[in-house]
């Protein structure tokens, strides 16, 4: 009988699984490894207490949905999506934050992340809109959400608090529909 996998979802180099409280070594290991990397766009937890709240959010909170992004040849995590602010009822949307630990950076594993996160959240999550807001200045963010079929839909000034000050941000989209899911 073959074995089940540990993940969710899988793709050719990756797969995605739900946070577990285990992981906050590793996890908090990676985020100090890519301060650089991610400095000024986000902030993961750096350290195991920290990670444990982060985490504890992620699986308790119904209005969230946390995925580790795992390379499939070691297991290694390679980043972290995030479902954010999930309505359900007639909005059935929610928000995506997501990042790329500095190992595996610019290698398109999260590109084959974010396909598969959407699969899933239009899929068993039964969401019907995925939005993704990024700092204008963060190209690599804005080109990721670009080459998994969001559109622009527009630009909001002081939108979120980030590194000690209000960012502007632009508004990406996709729908079900858009996908051809719907």
């Amino acid at each position: 009988m073959p074995h089940p996998s540990r993940y969710l979802a899988e793709g050719p180099r990756v797969g995605i699984r739900h946070f577990t409280h285990e992981d906050g070594a590793e996890f908090t290991a990676r985020a100090r490894e890519s301060k650089d990397l991610h400095h000024p766009w986000l902030f993961p937890p750096v350290d195991v207490d920290a990670y444990t709240a982060y985490a504890s959010r992620l699986i308790e909170d119904r209005t969230k949905a946390g995925f580790l992004v795992c390379e499939k040849a070691d297991g290694a995590i390679a980043g972290f999506i995030n479902i954010n602010n999930i309505v359900e009822g007639g909005f059935q949307c929610g928000a995506l934050g997501y990042g790329a630990f500095a190992h595996a950076a610019g290698r398109g594993l999260m590109r084959e992340a974010l396909r598969l996160v959407v699969g899933h959240a239009f899929g068993p999550l039964r969401l019907h809109r995925l939005e993704i807001n990024a700092q204008p200045g963060n190209t690599a963010s804005i080109a990721l959400a670009r080459s998994c079929g969001f559109r622009l839909e527009g630009f909001s000034p002081n939108m979120i608090f980030i590194d000690g000050a209000w960012r502007d941000h632009e508004r990406w989209a996709l729908t079900a529909e858009m996908r051809g899911v719907g």
